[in-house]
């Protein structure tokens, strides 16, 4: 399981005293109890592969977010941090698809849906998100797709 190896992961980091890597793994695992907590109050069931994986794809998104950010504020120091941060929280996340294999899915969907203009795009993306997930970067799959449909 996810969650266990980035336990183990942690403690590994810890003896070998890797400081900055400790606090990453750290912040990890608080945001995937955060996530618990939010969702005992819940009503939705998760799978908890699923919901370790939500957790590191928000994790990473909102890096990269920041990294650009920084980098366009002429803080590279910042963006460097930020970086790091994400290199340890990509090593967790399942491989990305490529471009050539997220628009080879697309289309197979639209073949399947019979998606043939921009009105099919939400049925389409929203198939692409329930067999693809975690493997896609969304904001690029929805470009991609908007491409495919016009």
């Amino acid at each position: 399981m996810l969650r266990d190896t980035i336990k183990a992961v942690t403690i590994a980091s810890m003896k070998a005293g890797n400081k900055e890597r400790t606090a990453t793994l750290r912040l990890i695992g608080a945001k995937i109890k955060d996530r618990d907590i939010e969702l005992r109050t819940s009503s939705k069931e998760l799978d908890d592969e699923a919901l370790v994986t939500d957790v590191l794809l928000k994790m990473a998104k909102q890096r990269k977010e920041s990294i650009t950010m920084y980098v366009d504020g002429g803080r590279d120091e910042l963006a460097a941090k930020e970086r790091s941060e994400l290199a340890v929280i990509e090593e967790f996340l399942p491989t990305q698809m490529s471009e050539e294999e997220t628009r080879a899915a697309i289309e197979a969907i639209k073949a399947e849906q019979g998606a043939e203009s921009i009105k099919d795009m939400g049925k389409v993306m929203g198939e692409l998100k329930a067999r693809h997930g975690a493997e896609l970067d969304m904001s690029k799959a929805s470009s991609l797709v908007k491409e495919s449909l016009t």
